[in-house]
């Protein structure tokens, strides 16, 4: 019994290894339904940028670092768009609690995002969400190429970067 337990350990390893480094794995955005502020329903897999990446943060009004990573990438967004041409889906995962604060969070905000409310958490569960800011990058084929978890001031430079690099074709890790 050891002993195939030892084997089915090895394989095991074998097999997470070479899964873990193949690059051409990519997660496909799936077709779950969100609504934007005004109640209008949108499937996920139907967000776009006219065939560019573009940016999907998670995040909640109760979420001090989401806030201050939306509030400093208003700053650089329209920077942003002019030089890339960058479009940013901000999905709040509020629940039907604290839900109501989110449109006049927005309106009292200077952000020209696409603002969706997640609020069953479908889409945040479809995509491993645990803790946001969640941060991901979706290439013009609707497959995830990168995310990154929380927010420290200059993540909002990485991003770009990372974001510069997708949209000209490279490899990012």
């Amino acid at each position: 019994m050891k002993k195939f337990l030892l084997i089915f350990v090895a394989v095991m390893i074998s097999t997470l290894s070479i899964y873990a480094q193949s690059s051409t794995f990519k997660s496909i955005l799936p077709s779950i339904t969100v609504n934007t502020l005004e109640g209008k329903p949108i499937k996920a897999s139907e967000f776009s940028n006219d065939g560019k990446p573009f940016v999907i943060c998670f995040w909640a009004t109760w979420c001090k670092p989401c806030l201050m990573e939306l509030n400093t990438m208003a700053e650089l967004y329209e920077e942003w768009q002019t030089e890339t041409g960058i479009k940013i889906y901000a999905v709040s995962i509020d629940d039907a609690r604290t839900c109501p604060k989110v449109k006049p969070l927005v309106s009292g905000s200077d952000w020209d995002y696409e603002v969706m409310l997640d609020q069953n958490s479908e889409l945040k569960r479809a995509l491993g969400v645990n803790n946001p800011p969640h941060t991901f990058i979706v290439n013009e084929k609707g497959e995830i190429v990168w995310q990154h978890v929380g927010y420290a001031p200059g993540d909002e430079e990485n991003l770009i970067e990372v974001y510069k690099k997708i949209l000209n074709g490279e490899e990012v890790k």
